[in-house]
């Protein structure tokens, strides 16, 4: 566990190195760890730094979060804004940390978000596109009140998303997902959707398309 940063975080060195590598930030989601999603990593590209955060906020016995959640069958009711904004921002400011530290190319970050952490993808991308190049979004779904005011006149033309969902999500309903191709589409952002038969997880097909769709020009 790397702490020498403002978020806690595990790391993958790129076994090409290259000038500048591309970075491919893994946001864990409610009540997990930087371990779950690293568990990819061996998988991944090997030109990439893969760097795993820690969410700042404890969920015992083991887990993190990056903000509370109310359960709730609302979606409107379903998430603490205030706090996601807070790690939205503190997640922004740990890239440009990683930039100064590692040699990354600023303009291929990505990003790997599952469940909280694909709605906060959403959001970082969507209120910063400028710095983000590809996202995967696993299991989440697109939370307008926690991207930054008046987002619909950013310039998205570098970003790419990765969609999926699994069709009998238990924590997240898949018709909360659905909703999410037709904002992109309104929004002229490069995208796919996918569903997969699993509940709240990773199908290993979805691990093959999108791990298809980083390696993509």
């Amino acid at each position: 566990m790397e702490t020498s940063l403002s978020i806690n975080y595990i790391i993958r060195e790129p076994k090409v190195k290259m000038e500048k590598n591309p970075l491919l930030l893994l946001l864990h989601g409610y009540g997990s760890n930087e371990e779950d999603l690293f568990s990819f990593a061996s998988e991944l590209p090997d030109h990439y730094y893969i760097v795993s955060a820690q969410a700042p906020y404890p969920v015992p016995p083991y887990g993190y979060a990056w903000y509370a959640i109310h359960f709730d069958a609302d979606a409107n009711k379903f998430s603490d804004d205030d706090q996601a904004i807070e790690s939205r921002d503190k997640l922004v400011q740990f890239i440009g940390e990683l930039q100064e530290k590692y040699r990354i190319d600023p303009q291929n970050i990505n990003l790997i978000g599952f469940s909280q952490g694909a709605i906060l993808s959403y959001a970082i991308a969507l209120s910063y596109p400028e710095k983000i190049n590809k996202v995967v979004a696993l299991s989440g779904y697109f939370n307008a009140n926690i991207i930054k005011a008046g987002f619909e006149e950013g310039d998205f033309s570098q970003l790419q998303f990765f969609a999926s969902h699994g069709t009998v999500d238990q924590v997240i309903p898949v018709d909360w997902a659905r909703k999410t191709a037709p904002i992109l589409d309104v929004l002229k952002i490069k995208h796919t959707y996918k569903e997969y038969p699993v509940g709240h997880g990773v199908h290993p097909l979805n691990f093959a398309d999108f791990k298809d769709f980083l390696l993509e020009d």
